[in-house]
């Protein structure tokens, strides 16, 4: 059975998915769940955050390797996570079973004012140049990304990991810079995918998501409800829709 691997997006970490890979584990039946760290966050915030796409992808290949968990993979991923996934899907598509993508945004599919929508720039323009203390830093992304306050001990959970694992300035703004230049193919990667999206998604438009699942005709769903950081606002449906989707799979194998 494939393992599950978990890939967050802009300067977040493992810990942030909190009880989710539970909840994924327990509706796909899957063997095992991991989450991984893009390089310059969490457990590799020392490491300098690549400018490419490409060898993100390629840190995400190694750590597996190093830790015995053998392709391919379920890949579910988030915002520069999910063009992680792409990537690694485009160019070795034998070691991917198959991706789910949560409100990420793909050039050349949606124009730059719908990848990061200008309600957001100077929120994250603050949080880049100017910094903050770990609480407020992680309350103003709490804001951009969540559009159900979560629970209080979330927050302090986050501003915890903020002090454990800081990510740099310089870190933070070359993950910036390697989403915006990244360019998925014109056509869909081999491997089956589902595009999962929050209709209130503050950060990324949910129009990238819908505008994606239509071009490479993929399995989508949306939230009514949720904002950007999907698994945050209602983990138990991501992992049912996942769950769902992986049934449609089995049955068609």
């Amino acid at each position: 059975m494939s393992a599950w691997i978990l890939l967050r997006g802009l300067t977040r970490e493992s810990r942030h998915w909190g009880d989710f890979p539970e909840r994924l584990q327990s509706a796909c039946g899957a063997a095992r769940v991991q989450a991984i760290d893009l390089p310059g966050n969490g457990r590799l915030h020392g490491q300098e955050s690549p400018l490419l796409v490409a060898d993100m992808a390629r840190s995400c290949r190694r750590q597996l390797r190093e830790l015995g968990i053998a392709p391919p993979y379920f890949v579910l991923a988030m915002s520069l996570g999910a063009m992680v996934a792409v990537d690694w899907a485009t160019r070795q598509p034998m070691e991917i079973a198959g991706c789910v993508l949560i409100n990420t945004s793909l050039r050349p599919f949606s124009p730059f004012y719908h990848r990061l929508q200008p309600s957001s720039y100077w929120s994250l323009l603050d949080l880049l140049l100017r910094g903050g203390d770990a609480e407020s830093r992680e309350r103003t992304i709490l804001q951009l990304t969540s559009s159900h306050p979560p629970a209080p001990e979330i927050f302090a959970a986050w501003a915890g990991y903020a002090r454990q694992c800081p990510v740099s300035t310089r870190n933070a703004l070359r993950q910036l810079l390697a989403a915006a230049r990244y360019t998925a193919p014109a056509t869909r990667p081999a491997p089956p995918m589902l595009v999962l999206s929050g209709a209130h998604d503050r950060l990324v438009d949910p129009r990238c998501s819908r505008r994606l699942a239509a071009q490479w005709a993929t399995a989508f769903a949306e939230h009514p409800t949720a904002g950007h950081d999907l698994p945050l606002d209602d983990g138990t449906w991501v992992a049912r829709q996942v769950g769902h989707w992986r049934q449609m799979l089995a049955a068609r194998d």
